[in-house]
């Protein structure tokens, strides 16, 4: 084997084994979240595929040192890779009685181990059957691994920057299977007989069709009418009816209903802890009062829709972080194109960082129970968001979590507390029945000045009576809250944020941890 064609086959194998690597997080996103435990278990794993695989290249090539051992082990990690989406469409979302840790490494090692094994064997092979002076070995081998290291670089870039959003994770595996199979049969010498190489081609051209229709496709149910993959979100809208019988457009981010839109009706709120924004805004803000707000998440834009009607005088800010998602609104959920909202495609805290605005209230909508930017609730950067907040500017944040048993939720208002004070941080729950409360949707409130919440519980039962959602929880509770003992101030340097919200993942696959 030439030392050229030895940089060509290293290049291609480890760009390969990077590009899947890549986009492996993506691929599992929708069924495990994008956390700590998802990028451990994928680095983890195909880590130890490579390193068992080269160990077993190294045996193989030395009881066959032929070209066509690279040539089949080649074949074989093309097809391997076919595998992974059947694999994920198979495996990802089975129940496994395991806690979250335990579930992610499982399912990443099914999917990912056997191909990271595979690519693992190719670089013994190429280097033993380009080696023909042992007194250059090391000049020879110096030079193979420098062009792998390279193909790998290419690979991390190209996915990252490029490949994701131009083609989706799918066709990218499916490319990554075909480009190894076309290396197979270039440098492996399969076949002597070109009538052979025919029947090969012919018999690869089937499998990859079949693999495309039958397992490739995305698996979109027929309730969704939109499918696209962005550099950040697995995207869909489906059509569906709210409780009052209104056509509406849900937007889903990986699994998550992340928005409800009626396009006829802009002011409609079918989330219920929107349903609570508005009344906090309607208790703080006059309908023609000159407010300035922040949404730090866009998703659907539900609620910057409904203050943008509601209230023609406010200044609407939202830092949306996917440029595609925004491009979905515009297009499919009727944002007029003369809006007043004002859109930021950037990191939520890099706005906030570089704002020289000041508001008068902010909410923070970029958090769900399966991915949590954990740089978005730290300490440091609830100092930012009250940095650029008015004196009389409140903060509102979503939280998922469970209400008896989460650490979450109580890690938040303590880091909130840090900042803002004891006095000035409030709950509020979509359900007065605290005692019964498991996992549910919450608001978290934290003001730069105290606020009366006797005051707004006596307006609540004025302007809303029995219809009122936002259930505000006694100072109280929230002691008994705050006292769980793994609730934590979380910090840039301090932010397990990912095993503190790992419960409400685990109870919803019907596992139940034991808290010590």
């Amino acid at each position: 084997m030439t030392l050229l064609e030895a940089y060509v086959v290293m290049f291609i194998a480890s760009f390969c084994s990077l590009v899947i690597e890549m986009v492996a997080g993506r691929i599992l996103a929708p069924f495990v979240g994008v956390s700590i435990y998802t990028w451990t278990s994928i680095i983890g794993v195909i880590l130890a595929g490579i390193s068992i695989g080269a160990y077993i290249g190294g045996k193989i090539v030395d009881r066959f040192p032929a070209r066509k051992t690279l040539g089949i082990l080649l074949l074989l990690s093309g097809l391997s890779s076919l595998t992974i989406i059947p694999l994920t469409d198979l495996v990802a979302a089975h129940r496994f009685p395991l806690s979250l840790m335990w579930r992610i490494f499982t399912v990443t090692t099914i999917i990912f181990f056997i191909p990271g094994c595979i690519l693992g064997t190719i670089s013994p092979v190429v280097v033993r059957l380009t080696l023909k002076n042992v007194e250059r070995a090391g000049n020879v081998v110096g030079k193979i691994y420098a062009v792998s290291t390279l193909g790998a670089i290419i690979g991390t870039f190209a996915t990252g920057f490029a490949l994701i959003s131009l083609m989706g994770t799918r066709p990218i595996i499916m490319s990554m299977g075909a480009l190894l199979v076309a290396a197979a049969l270039i440098f492996g010498a399969l076949f002597k007989a070109r009538k052979a190489q025919a029947i090969f081609l012919v018999a690869m051209f089937v499998l990859f069709s079949g693999f495309y229709v039958f397992a490739h496709k995305p698996h979109v149910d027929e309730r969704y009418y939109y499918y696209r993959e962005s550099d950040y979100y697995t995207l869909k809208l489906a059509k569906t009816q709210s409780t009052e019988g209104k056509t509406l457009q849900a937007l889903i981010l990986d699994n998550l209903i992340h928005s409800y839109v009626c396009l006829e009706d802009p002011t409609h709120i079918e989330y219920e802890y929107e349903r609570i924004y508005a009344e906090i805004m309607k208790w703080r803000f006059a309908q023609h009062a000159p407010f300035k707000s922040l949404s730090i998440g866009g998703g659907g834009y539900t609620f910057p829709r409904y203050m943008e009607i509601t209230y023609p005088e406010a200044k609407i800010d939202v830092a949306e972080i996917d440029p595609m998602i925004t491009k979905i609104v515009y297009d499919k959920l009727g944002l007029p194109a003369n809006t007043r909202i004002k859109t930021y495609n950037t990191d939520g805290r890099w706005y906030v960082m570089n704002s020289a605005e000041k508001y008068d209230v902010i909410f923070t909508d970029a958090y769900n129970d399966l991915s949590i930017p954990y740089h978005l609730t730290t300490k440091e950067f609830m100092a930012q968001l009250k940095s650029i907040m008015t004196p009389d500017g409140i903060l509102l944040s979503n939280i998922i979590d469970n209400f008896q048993k989460g650490a979450f939720l109580p890690s938040y208002m303590k880091t909130l507390q840090a900042v803002f004070g004891e006095k000035n941080v409030y709950l509020f729950s979509v359900s007065p029945d605290f005692e019964n409360l498991r996992i549910s949707t919450f608001i978290v409130m934290a003001s730069v000045r105290p606020l009366n919440m006797a005051e707004f519980d006596a307006w609540l039962k004025k302007d809303y009576r029995s219809e009122a959602k936002s259930a505000i929880v006694s100072d109280a509770l929230m002691r008994k809250l705050l006292a769980n003992p793994h609730a934590i101030v979380i910090t840039d340097s301090y932010a397990p944020v990912d095993n503190l919200i790992a419960p409400v993942f685990e109870e919803r696959f019907g596992y139940n941890r034991k808290r010590k």
